[in-house]
């Protein structure tokens, strides 16, 4: 139960929101969402909740700390506990972290059946998404721009310590990689992983996120890639990558977008 409550809370699962209304949606307001401003007060329109946005991770939730949907999140605790159970060697990892919802509900997945031996490793730029290089990476010169959601995308690592902070999960088995993946993953001092979580979207990040840390993936340990079938880039990148290395593990789809394989 205590799992369930962490999952519908990390999803505000079954609230309607209070979204805030920008000027870029409203100029002829702009004058008066100026005068809002000064007064600390914020102009919102109520978006009701949609459950099955929620439960796909369709939609991008305006307050909670996850926006990857229920059925990932089900299926990421699962894995989690899999892990714990037969006793896998290693970490937890998750590149591309946005709130830090995943992790928070990794930590929370340890924390309740006892485990104190792994950590939780959150990487991330914490200030968005690096501008595509389709020079160097031609698969990512189809990747749409996601520059006006960049204020929603750029979350600091304060922000992100402050969630886990929210649900008493922030101790020293938490621990971060600030910055850009091709700075951090090669030498990032993590020696054995049990679950890998990418959720870099482009060609470029997830290529380097799995050639850094996909041979510290320990046999029977979880490879989780969150938007396999939503983005071209991800995709090929994950093909390019099994077919280089020689990496047959059947893929299981999860939520019609992510997918994942377990490491034999």
């Amino acid at each position: 139960m205590y799992l369930e409550l962490i999952r519908r809370s990390l999803t505000r699962y079954g609230v309607d929101e209070l979204v805030p209304v920008h000027a870029s949606e409203r100029p002829m307001a702009r004058r008066a969402l100026d005068v809002l401003k000064k007064r600390n007060l914020v102009l919102a329109r109520v978006r009701p909740f949609d459950q099955h946005k929620r439960d796909f991770g369709l939609d991008w939730p305006a307050d909670a700390e996850t926006m990857i949907g229920m059925r990932r999140l089900i299926s990421l605790q699962e894995c989690v506990e899999e892990i714990i159970a037969d006793d896998i060697l290693g970490d937890l990892v998750e590149c591309g972290v946005w709130r830090g919802g995943a992790c928070i509900l990794m930590r929370a997945t340890l924390a309740a059946h006892g485990d104190d031996t792994r950590c939780v490793w959150l990487a991330d730029s914490f200030a968005g998404l690096p501008a595509p290089n389709s020079a160097e990476y031609p698969a990512d010169s189809d990747v749409i721009r996601l520059d006006r959601f960049s204020h929603v995308l750029a979350v600091t690592e304060n922000d992100v310590r402050a969630n886990f902070e929210r649900y008493g999960l922030l101790d020293d088995r938490v621990r971060f990689l600030p910055g850009w993946f091709k700075d951090t993953l090669p030498n990032a001092p993590i020696e054995h992983i049990a679950l890998l979580r990418l959720d870099g979207d482009f060609y470029e990040s997830t290529i380097q996120a799995l050639d850094a840390l996909y041979p510290r993936l320990s046999p029977g340990g979880f490879c989780i890639i969150d938007d396999y079938h939503a983005i071209n880039a991800c995709m090929r990148a994950v093909i390019d990558y099994r077919e280089k290395h020689g990496i047959y593990n059947e893929i299981q789809d999860i939520d019609g977008s992510a997918i994942l394989w377990r490491k034999l």
